[in-house]
């Protein structure tokens, strides 16, 4: 596998206001922190841009998955990134694809991504405790919603008189000496195993750690590829491309470019089921990265060709405020051949002898051409075959985009200082309600 696995097509991105020269501009301005990425990569100083390279780390995903194959259900209990990375790339092999994930093979997988009470006691009241397993993922120890879900399981196990180290699973970074580390404690306190959580690749960029591998490996993603993938795009700028030739700084330079000219939302409409998830990833990304010191803009996920019925109306005749990514996948020639004599007693003889693929990419192709027809800017992104080699690349594509974008925007991508007051602050409600 070799060769990035996507097009990047900004060739209708010139509408609404955004102009080739103040693109230009910004695309000029990210030489230096293109320069910089390089610098990090070769001292070793962003964990992110070593991560596509690493092996060994995966033999103790791979050794995890194994015990965890032997469930009916795994349940894997986090929020925000310990959660959104890992259902996109499980995504890949069937996980909450309509219909396709209720059918997969055991195991089932759960994620408990949303605190919400009476959904957790029916989840634990219906499910086969017996045979299922659990992990529970945070960064710090101390993510609220997984501590209170951790010991809402590990209630339920003790009640049904199950061993706690047999069914409960972690990820977690190690213990700091005089820190604390409330996941660390609850799971060591009965002795269950805990992999070590990268200490430095943090929350949203977490998808090509174990803590997306875990849940891709236990959906039949090929993991190895998914980092291959990752590698590949990383490689155009440790090569030292210019920037017009790096897709990840051509989406910043647009995306930038975009607020500027006064666009303030930011579309990303996939298409197909397999992207759903990345989709909302994707939101997590830009949004919790950039949007600091009245910066960045908002990003809306959108999923095809349902949202065309949704969305399209808004898009075309409501507000001139939104900066386009269409995402599409090589998908003429799949799924089913509809039979010609039903498609002319449907009254639809165009339907006849086609792949249902075809029309959705006759659908996606409609819905860019009409966007732009109607002066909305948009990219293209198409990705040739969606695989694991594909997806990395997509993923670490977005990361970097980001990443540089907040160089762009002269904020910090990897903090997110108001998130935190809202943690705090709700522990303290807590407290006083109490």
């Amino acid at each position: 596998m070799s060769g990035i696995p996507f097009s990047h097509d900004i060739s209708r991105a010139f509408a609404g206001g955004i102009t080739q020269g103040a693109f230009e501009n910004n695309l000029k301005r990210l030489a230096g922190p293109l320069a910089d990425m390089r610098a990090a990569y070769e001292k070793s100083s962003l964990a992110l841009l070593r991560l596509p390279e690493r092996t060994a780390d995966l033999r103790a995903v791979e050794a995890l998955a194994a015990k965890l194959r032997e469930a009916t259900d795994v349940v894997f209990l986090g929020t925000g990134g310990s959660s959104l990375g890992g259902q996109t790339l499980a995504q890949l092999g069937g996980y909450n694809v309509p219909g396709v994930g209720d059918l997969r093979r055991m195991p089932k997988l759960h994620f408990l991504d949303n605190l919400d009470a009476l959904s957790l006691e029916e989840f634990l009241a219906e499910l086969p405790l017996e045979t299922a397993r659990f992990v529970a993922i945070s960064k710090s120890g101390g993510t609220g919603e997984t501590l209170v879900q951790t010991i809402a399981v590990i209630g339920a196990l003790k009640k049904s008189k199950l061993d706690v180290a047999k069914y409960l699973y972690g990820i977690s970074e190690p213990e700091k000496a005089g820190g604390k580390n409330g996941l660390r404690a609850l799971l060591g306190k009965f002795g269950c195993e805990v992999l070590d959580h990268d200490t430095e690749v943090g929350g949203r960029f977490i998808a090509l750690t174990n803590v997306g591998m875990l849940p891709a490996l236990l959906a039949d993603v090929d993991i190895r590829a998914l980092r291959a993938g990752a590698r590949e795009l990383l490689s155009l700028i440790l090569r030292g491309a210019a920037p017009a030739d790096v897709a990840p700084a051509a989406g910043a330079a647009l995306a930038v470019t975009a607020s500027e000219a006064g666009l303030p939302i930011s579309v990303l409409l996939a298409y197909g089921d397999r992207f759903e998830r990345l989709t909302r990833w994707w939101m997590q990304l830009w949004g919790e990265s950039l949007g600091k010191n009245g910066k960045g803009s908002t990003p809306i996920a959108s999923i095809g060709p349902v949202d065309q019925h949704s969305q399209l109306q808004l898009w075309l005749a409501g507000p001139r405020d939104k900066f386009f990514t269409v995402l599409t996948q090589g998908m003429k020639e799949q799924g089913p051949q509809l039979d010609a004599e039903l498609a002319a007693l449907a009254g639809e003889p165009v339907f006849a002898s086609r792949k249902v693929g075809a029309l959705v990419a006759a659908q996606s192709r409609a819905t860019a051409d009409t966007l732009a027809k109607h002066a909305r800017p948009l990219r293209s992104i198409e990705v040739k075959n969606l695989d694991a080699f594909a997806l990395g690349g997509v993923l670490m594509h977005f990361m970097l985009e980001t990443i540089l974008a907040g160089a762009l925007y002269d904020v910090n991508p990897y903090d997110q200082p108001a998130v935190e007051e809202g943690k705090i602050l709700a522990k303290k409600y807590l407290a006083e309600d109490k």
